[in-house]
C-alpha cells in the first residue's frame, strides 16, 4: 500500500500535528487532525478507520509508537466521530512526529512535524 502526503481531491487526509510547547523529558500534549481545513467526511461509507503517532528521535535511536486512536462511529445512527486524537508523551530530545492515518476509500496517509 502506498503511503500518500499529498491531499488527493477536495477532502483533506493528511493528518496534521499540533504539538504544544516542547519540552524535553517532560509530558508534552501532541494532537493530530484529519480535515482541519475541510472536514473528512466521515460517513458509513467514506471515512478515517484510524490515526497512529510515531515519534523518531533525531539520534537515530529506535523510533516508537506513541499511540492509536480508531473511529468506529462514522455517521451511524446520527453518531459522527471527527478524526482528532491527543497524545501525551515524554520524549528525550530532538526528532519528529509522523502521524498516519487510514481512509477506507483513499488508503494511507502521512503527516510530519520535526520538534527541537
Amino acid at each position: 500500500m502506498k503511503i500518500r502526503t499529498a491531499d488527493w481531491k477536495n477532502e483533506k487526509h493528511v493528518p496534521v500535528i499540533h504539538v504544544k510547547e516542547v519540552k524535553f523529558n517532560e509530558p508534552i500534549e501532541v494532537t493530530v487532525v484529519v480535515g482541519e481545513e475541510i472536514p473528512h467526511p466521515n460517513q458509513p461509507d467514506h471515512y478515517i478507520a484510524w490515526i497512529e503517532l510515531y515519534y523518531i528521535p533525531e539520534n537515530g535511536e529506535t523510533p516508537f509508537q506513541v499511540g492509536r486512536a480508531e473511529f468506529t462511529a462514522h455517521g451511524e445512527v446520527k453518531v459522527w466521530t471527527e478524526p482528532r486524537a491527543t497524545f501525551t508523551v515524554k520524549i528525550p530530545g530532538p526528532g519528529k512526529f509522523v502521524a498516519l492515518s487510514l481512509c477506507n476509500l483513499h488508503g494511507l496517509w502521512m503527516g510530519e512535524k520535526e520538534v527541537k
